[in-house]
């Protein structure tokens, strides 16, 4: 009998997480890596047991319209939420209570938020076309909204020194800001042709990557506002979303085509086969803060966790 040896891939979905009634737009975990959180069109978050995969405690309830966005506090104890009812808000994780009044300001739907790694500020964009900057403790807007875009303000992210705002618009442009005056970075960066969906600083704060409904992920130098590298265009669909792991040196995005893709920085080249199960728009991802998982929320109305320490890896069997 002769032995053979052949290849195969493992399956790389660790959990399906089902509780949502409609799409979900927005998924991270928490910082400590073992909460997930997701806001969805159903107008509720959701908080989940990374390891489990299990729902912990009831919907988190209280805006009257989609949950476009969700971002946890640095110390995991809190989740900020931004929402079709143009407010920001502050949720208790262990409750699910909100935590202060809802921050208005926003004449239309925030579509994303950030929170300073200080925990102090919150940093918020909207459809419209407006950035804000809020005291945490106050719930007050900081200085005048930050204005340049000319349409709906897709996505924001803050640098991890907390001194460089990025923005992503409907305009086709990625903007960066002084978060301290407020003032724009140099020139607006050009070069993607439809809706930049989604934007996110490099763990180093050096560069930014950005994606875009042309189906393109470009990857920009904060210095020198030039594009680093050659564009990733691999995804036969609008690009919704796209991060950085924890060491910079892959990009994890998820795209209309229904699939998640890791990419090698460095190359741009495509890091095993994208990850296939949901049956519909990959909306949101977010790698887990030791790089092993990422978690993906879907238009499915699903949120998955995938094992990243496979993705590429092959085992050998004797037969």
């Amino acid at each position: 009998m002769f032995i053979h040896q052949i290849l195969i891939r493992i399956a790389a979905c660790i959990h399906v997480l089902r509780r949502h009634t409609d799409w979900i737009r927005s998924v991270t975990f928490s910082h400590d890596g073992k909460r997930i959180a997701s806001g969805s069109d159903d107008g509720t978050i959701h908080i989940w047991d990374a390891e489990m995969g299990k729902v912990v405690g009831e919907p988190i309830l209280g805006h009257s319209g989609t949950v476009y966005s969700v971002a946890f506090s640095q110390d995991s104890k809190f989740v900020v939420s931004g929402a079709e009812d143009r407010t920001v808000r502050i949720w208790d994780v262990e409750t699910g209570k909100p935590v202060g009044e809802p921050f208005r300001g926003h004449e239309n739907a925030v579509f994303s938020v950030a929170l300073s790694s200080d925990g102090k500020h919150i940093v918020s964009g909207s459809s419209d076309g407006t950035l804000r900057k809020w005291d945490v403790d106050t719930g007050e807007s900081r200085g005048e909204p930050l204005r340049g875009h000319t349409d709906s303000v897709m996505s924001v992210a803050l640098s991890s020194d907390g001194k460089h705002i990025v923005s992503g618009s409907t305009d086709q442009s990625v903007r960066i800001w002084d978060t301290e005056t407020g003032k724009p970075v140099g020139e607006p960066l050009q070069g993607h042709e439809k809706t930049v969906s989604c934007v996110a600083f490099s763990p180093d704060g050096k560069c930014i990557v950005s994606c875009s409904y042309d189906g393109i992920i470009r990857i920009w130098s904060v210095e020198t506002g030039n594009l680093v590298g050659d564009a990733i265009q691999e995804h036969s669909g609008d690009v919704n979303s796209v991060a950085f792991s924890p060491d910079g040196k892959h990009i994890v995005s998820g795209s209309d085509d229904k699939s998640v893709g890791i990419w090698d920085v460095e190359t741009g080249k495509p890091v095993g086969k994208p990850f296939q199960g949901h049956r519909h728009w990959v909306l949101s991802v977010n790698f887990s803060p030791d790089g092993k998982r990422i978690v993906s929320g879907s238009s499915d109305k699903t949120v998955r966790i995938w094992d990243v320490e496979i993705v590429g890896d092959m085992v050998a069997l004797d037969l």
